[in-house]
């Protein structure tokens, strides 16, 4: 199961359909060298997985220790339509 919190970033729970790279590890470069942000891909998939197990209205905010998962956030921020 994908945890969300586990990791320094959110999209670095899930692998990265472009390179490659497993869940953890950040993306590399054709080159080899390690990319300095994630792929569009792997954002699309973290983004897919994120909703379709929380849902859409949910969101990952920080908290002194790490992260937690808020179900609601999105609607109590006010970014929901």
């Amino acid at each position: 199961m994908t945890d969300f919190t586990a990791w320094s970033h959110p999209v670095l729970a899930v692998a990265c359909p472009s390179c490659g790279r497993r869940a953890g590890v950040m993306c590399r470069r054709p080159s080899g060298h390690k990319a300095a942000d994630f792929h569009a891909r792997s954002k699309a998939e973290a983004d897919r997985h994120f909703i379709d197990r929380h849902g859409a209205d949910a969101s990952i905010e920080r908290t002194g220790d790490g992260c937690r998962i808020d179900p609601q956030g999105r609607l109590r921020s006010g970014e929901a339509s």
